[in-house]
């Protein structure tokens, strides 16, 4: 397995996803320069013409980074698409990435092969989410570069799928990028995804609990103080299946015990007042490692202590057999 140029240099295998409402320039500049890729959705910047703001300030600090750090450059940025009917900025946003030549475009929600053509045609490439090995064959069917497996843990919209089955069934037809998603939360957990198959983290929950993020201080403090056994799996907010964290749900006034399912083609993002993202709230499972609000930087600083300790570990183990 080999990673495209555009992903072989980051200073630790690691993409930090696109978070809705909480990704926004000043978390991607900070998990670019900390070297690994930073995102965020499109639809993140609002009204349409802010996207063009964002990319122009991305594209200029990371570059005037570069020029002041050539011996530790920054790590490419990715923009999240969500290919799904319901979006109608995706031609849009879609030439936007191409006037600025996005490095990465994360697609979502529907592969599309014009999308992807759209992205290529600058050198650009394209990583698609999956929540199982069909729709992994249909991106690549379809032009994408690389997937980006979702598994049983991610936050947000997730998959129900063990990663150990996941990337196991993908990668006996895939060579290419895979990312694996899913409480992907620790350097440990890093090296864990690359020893399945996968060549990269895909680390979300854990930047909400970050300066930079774009989430409310009781939302940044809710990940501290929540573990595993905090995250709920359902489709009723979104009528896709995902996701949240229980005190979110429960102060929405939603019985965690007795949720009903959702309509998938609903696509409402609400539940009476309260809005899927805003007031309920998603997460991954991994968010037991969270112990603080930090800055980016630090935390990527952390995973890459732990994924260097895991290595040792390993050595060792080796050594002394």
């Amino acid at each position: 397995m080999s990673l495209p140029p555009i992903l072989s240099h980051l200073s630790l295998p690691a993409i930090g996803s696109p978070l809705f409402i909480i990704s926004n320039p000043d978390l991607v500049i900070a998990q670019c320069q900390a070297g690994i890729v930073g995102s965020f959705p499109a639809l993140n910047a609002r009204p349409g013409p802010v996207l063009g703001d964002w990319l122009a300030r991305i594209t200029d600090t990371l570059a005037e980074y570069d020029r002041r750090h050539p011996e530790a450059p920054s790590a490419p940025f990715a923009v999240n698409q969500i290919v799904h009917r319901s979006n109608d900025r995706l031609d849009h946003d879609v030439a936007m990435c191409v006037q600025y030549k996005v490095p990465i475009v994360i697609t979502s929600l529907g592969a599309r092969a014009d999308v992807y053509e759209a992205i290529h045609s600058y050198g650009g490439i394209v990583l698609h989410d999956i929540i199982n090995n069909f729709f992994a064959h249909k991106a690549i069917e379809k032009g994408a570069d690389g997937l980006i497996a979702v598994a049983a843990g991610a936050g947000g919209h997730a998959g129900a799928i063990s990663p150990f089955a996941l990337i196991q069934e993908i990668r006996e037809w895939f060579d290419g990028p895979i990312a694996l998603s899913g409480a992907i939360a620790t350097g440990g957990a890093i090296l864990a995804a690359q020893a399945m198959g996968a060549d990269l983290g895909y680390v979300g929950s854990a930047f909400i609990a970050t300066e930079e993020a774009n989430a409310s201080a009781e939302y940044k403090q809710m990940i501290v103080d929540s573990v595993s056994d905090d995250i709920v799996y359902t489709n009723l907010i979104t009528g896709v299946h995902g996701n949240y964290l229980k005190p979110s749900l429960t102060r929405a006034g939603l019985d965690v015990n007795n949720l009903p399912t959702s309509d998938p083609t609903a696509m409402n993002f609400s539940q009476g007042s309260n809005k899927a993202w805003k007031d309920i709230w998603g997460s991954g499972q991994g968010i037991g490692a969270v112990k603080g609000v930090v800055p980016a930087g630090a935390l990527v600083a952390r995973l890459k202590a732990e994924y260097a300790a895991a290595l040792g570990r390993i050595s060792m183990r080796q050594a002394a057999e």
